[in-house]
C-alpha cells in the first residue's frame, strides 16, 4: 500500500476532528476522499502531507511513517492544498526553478520542460501567475506536486471554483498522474468522484462511514447511487 492509515485522531482543543480513521490507498488507483464540508478531509490531507502533527495514531506512505520519518516520507508525497499557495509575484517558470532547488532536482531544467509540457503550461509559461486564469494555477499547483516525481499524489479540492473546461482539463490531467502514482483526491462533489475515482472512502465528523472500490457500489449498496449513498449516510450522523 502506497498510504496505510491506522486509527488517526487529530483534536483542536477540546474538539475532535478525527476520530482514529484507517484506511488505505494503493498505487496506480485514485481514492476518492468524499464528505461534506468539515467532515476532516483537509485535517487528513494536512497530517499525511505532513504539515500537521496527529494526536494519535499511525500514518504511513510508501513504508516511511509520517511522524517518525517525515523527510523521507515527504520525499515520496507530492501535495497541492486547497488553498493552492503560489508566489503570484514569480513567473511560471520562475517559480518551477525555485521549487526544483528546493528539492535538489538533478537536470533541473530537463524537468521543469518536462512538467510544463505534462501540465500543458507551455503557451503560459513565461507569464507571471498573478496574470493567470483560476485553471492555470491550478495546473501550476499541480507542476509543483509533480516536480520531483513523488510516488504518491495529495489533492485537496483540487478543481474548486474551476468552470467546466478547466475542470475537464484538471480530471484530465490527474487521470493522467494515476496511471504512475497513487493519488489520493479530497473532494465534496459526487461528480468528481464518479468521473474518476477507483476507490471511494466517505468521511463525516471525523469518522469514516464508507470504504469501496466504486465498482463495487451496486453490489454493496444495490438501491444507491452514489449521490443517494452519501446524503443517505451523512444525514443519519
Amino acid at each position: 500500500m502506497s498510504i496505510h492509515v491506522t486509527n488517526l485522531s487529530k483534536s483542536y482543543g477540546h474538539q475532535l476532528a478525527l476520530k482514529g480513521i484507517s484506511f488505505k490507498a494503493s498505487p496506480g488507483r485514485i481514492l476518492g476522499f468524499l464528505g461534506p464540508n468539515g467532515a476532516g478531509k483537509s485535517t487528513t490531507m494536512k497530517i499525511l502531507s505532513g504539515s500537521l502533527s496527529p494526536s494519535s495514531g499511525q500514518s504511513v506512505v510508501c513504508g516511511f511513517d509520517i511522524q517518525q520519518d517525515s523527510l523521507a516520507a515527504r520525499r515520496h508525497i507530492g501535495y497541492l492544498p486547497e488553498n493552492n499557495p503560489l508566489n503570484t509575484d514569480m513567473y511560471v517558470r520562475e517559480a518551477l526553478d525555485f521549487m526544483a532547488g528546493m528539492h535538489g532536482i538533478r537536470h533541473k531544467n530537463a524537468r521543469i520542460d518536462e512538467v510544463i509540457r505534462l501540465t500543458g503550461l507551455n503557451p503560459e509559461q513565461h507569464k507571471k501567475i498573478n496574470q493567470l486564469s483560476k485553471g492555470y494555477r491550478q495546473r501550476v499547483g499541480l507542476a509543483q506536486a509533480i516536480l520531483h516525481d513523488p510516488d504518491v499524489l495529495i489533492l485537496d479540492e483540487p478543481t474548486s471554483g474551476l468552470d467546466p473546461n478547466q475542470l475537464q482539463d484538471i480530471r484530465s490531467l490527474i487521470k493522467q498522474f494515476s496511471l504512475e502514482k497513487t493519488v489520493l483526491l479530497s473532494t465534496h462533489i459526487m461528480q468528481e468522484v464518479e468521473a474518476i475515482c477507483d476507490d471511494v472512502v466517505i468521511i463525516n465528523q471525523g469518522e469514516i462511514i464508507a470504504d469501496f472500490a466504486l465498482s463495487k457500489l451496486h453490489t454493496i449498496y444495490p438501491e444507491d447511487n452514489l449521490e443517494k449513498l452519501f446524503i443517505r449516510l451523512t444525514a443519519n450522523k
